[in-house]
């Protein structure tokens, strides 16, 4: 029931409906009762529409300050302010930083974990078959499971998640088409994914001369399957003329760039890959991390300049690539170069060749560029009002030019909600800003207007002693506390921090541009305190390390530092803790 099948029924593909056989594409032989169509809802089917799976970089690569170790208090010199050396307490070394890579999930598990949740899904799926089933068997199986809606596109889902063999695939489209007569676009598009997927690239030829024959058009999910399979095959040309087609109407995917990109370099053609990547740079696309892995095989020229699109955009590679970086580059005829994994040490030295790593810290060019950006894109934008008035916002500006320049901004009631435990809150805020104030730092406290009310949660001795140990500003209720911090943490000057665990992410998408967005993360980086572990009684409290480095591709012409993401577990917002180290041996 193969070929001889494909052969009488595509005479009529116009008007029938592809069905896989067993053999390849073909229509399925049905009784002569039985009339076979392609069915398509065209007001909600399949159109060539924006592609959301375009992948963005905002990627924002957060930077922090570094910390000098001074005996045993264990505290960070930052800053000399009118004669005042800035300290603050550094812990032990511990690998423990709030923007460092993994960070996040781990939180997320542990917090899972407390809380007793159960890694068993919360339905329940039904496991799919071993092996082809008839008509007969699909259609007990079907009732068995209460005749659900959409079962075909379910199972399919299913077949696809599981990795299923495609026999298992074929003989659930015969009992589709033998129950309805037809097969819509979206089991011919899940079929396709399964192909695709499994590396049935002649299966996939098939399908694309059926769907192509039988449906006016294709959706973007169509094309990125067919380019991505076709890049891997003979015909990887044809996927350059799918890609024409796909930019008449949306932006291909970076994805779909680099599957033909690999395919070409693959297959000898230097000049159409680098072309393709030029043209992806130029619609603003990051390339993915495999695309840059295949084109590190060509011009040096050009690979360095790959390496200055990773620091322009703070791109961390991962592991593989960082693998390929490094062997081209002790591959580089008549040239000694030698690469070492390492780390940076706190004082941002690398630990492998003895470099100074650049500084975190913001230049005043920088800074100044950024106070102007935060203050009108932040401070003074059009959403800072839906939680405050004008009238405060210039009450609170009229405060900060009153009083001197603050060393630590500490947003009180993010602070105080350290501890679980409610009853606890003002004196969790009171233990950080008396460790502030111990050495002799000027401390501006935000807190809300309820905090002065006597309650379980704001004891009145301890908000006592935390308004004579700092500045204290208390916004109404309903304000939100940020736009205050930013503002008094900048007017006050790049010497001073701020201590939240809020990472500020809304606010960061209020700036105007990616480059803006990457500013703010380095000042970010380096300012922002967090503190460590729980405030117990009677003990110090600590505040997690800041490096002293930028996390950031760098060079100093003899050397490279090449950051690369080790984990499959980071952030957007975290950064690695693994170097690559490549220096030119004498």
């Amino acid at each position: 029931m193969g070929s001889s099948v494909i052969l009488s029924l595509k005479r009529c593909l116009r008007s029938a409906l592809p069905f896989i056989n067993q053999g390849s594409l073909a229509f399925l032989a049905l009784p002569n009762t039985a009339h076979i169509k392609c069915s398509m809802d065209w007001s909600s089917g399949p159109k060539l529409c924006r592609n959301n799976s375009r992948q963005t970089h905002l990627q924002s690569k957060l930077k922090n300050s570094t910390v000098r170790q001074t005996k045993n208090e264990l505290w960070d010199s930052v800053a000399d302010r009118e004669g005042k050396d800035f300290f603050l307490r550094k812990n032990p070394p511990i690998p423990k930083y709030v923007f460092a890579a993994g960070t996040a999930k781990r939180t997320a598990e542990m917090l899972k974990r407390k809380a007793g949740f159960s890694p068993e899904e919360n339905h329940h799926e039904e496991s799919p078959p071993d092996q082809p089933l008839s008509v007969e068997e699909w259609k007990k199986l079907k009732e068995s499971l209460g005749s659900p809606e959409r079962f075909d596109i379910s199972m399919l889902s299913t077949l696809l998640k599981s990795g299923a063999e495609l026999d298992i695939a074929k003989s659930l489209l015969s009992f589709v088409a033998t129950e309805t007569g037809t097969l819509s676009y979206k089991i011919l598009l899940q079929y396709l994914a399964l192909c695709v997927n499994g590396n049935h690239d002649k299966e996939v030829f098939d399908v694309y001369d059926i769907m192509r024959e039988s449906f006016p058009s294709l959706d973007t999910g169509a094309y990125s399957l067919f380019i991505k399979s076709f890049s891997r095959t003979a015909r990887w040309r044809e996927a350059i003329s799918l890609l024409q087609d796909l930019k008449k109407v949306v932006t291909p995917s970076s994805r779909s760039y680099g599957n033909i990109i690999a395919a070409a370099m693959l297959n000898g053609d230097p000049s159409t890959a680098w072309a393709l990547y030029e043209e992806l740079l130029a619609k603003g696309l990051s390339p993915q991390h495999e695309t840059w892995t295949c084109l590190f095989k060509t011009q040096r020229e050009r690979l360095l300049g790959i390496l200055l699109y990773m620091r322009n955009n703070q791109v961390y590679p991962q592991l593989s690539l960082a693998n390929s970086i490094k062997t081209w580059f002790e591959s580089i005829p008549r040239q000694k170069w030698r690469g070492t994994w390492s780390s940076a040490s706190p004082k941002g030295v690398c630990n492998s060749c003895g470099t100074e790593l650049e500084s975190i810290q913001l230049t005043a060019e920088e800074y100044q560029q950024l106070r102007k950006r935060v203050m009108t894109d932040i401070i003074q934008g059009r959403d800072v009002f839906n939680k405050t008035t004008p009238e405060e916002l210039e009450s609170f500006k009229a405060f900060v030019r009153m009083k001197p320049a603050f060393d630590v901004v500490v947003d009180g009631l993010n602070v105080a909600n350290i501890n679980k435990d409610r009853s606890k809150q003002s004196e969790m805020l009171l233990a950080v800003v008396s460790e502030l104030n111990l050495q002799g730092l000027t401390v501006l406290v935000l807190g809300r207007k309820h905090m002065l009310r006597p309650s379980r949660s704001w004891d009145r001795h301890n908000m006592n002693l935390i308004q004579q140990k700092a500045h204290c500003f208390f916004t109404d209720n309903i304000s939100e506390d940020d736009p205050f911090l930013l503002y008094a943490t900048l007017h006050s000057g790049n010497h001073c921090r701020f201590v939240s665990k809020d990472l500020m992410r809304d606010h960061k998408a209020c700036l105007p541009d990616e480059a803006t967005r990457r500013l703010f993360f380095k000042w970010q980086r380096g300012h922002q305190l967090v503190v460590h572990g729980h405030i117990l009684a009677g003990r110090r409290v600590r505040f997690q390390n800041i490096p002293n480095c930028d996390t950031i591709v760098q060079t100093s012409g003899d050397t490279w530092h090449i950051p690369y993401d080790d984990t499959e577990d980071r952030s957007t917002y975290e950064v690695p803790q693994k170097w690559l180290c490549i220096t030119r041996m004498p």
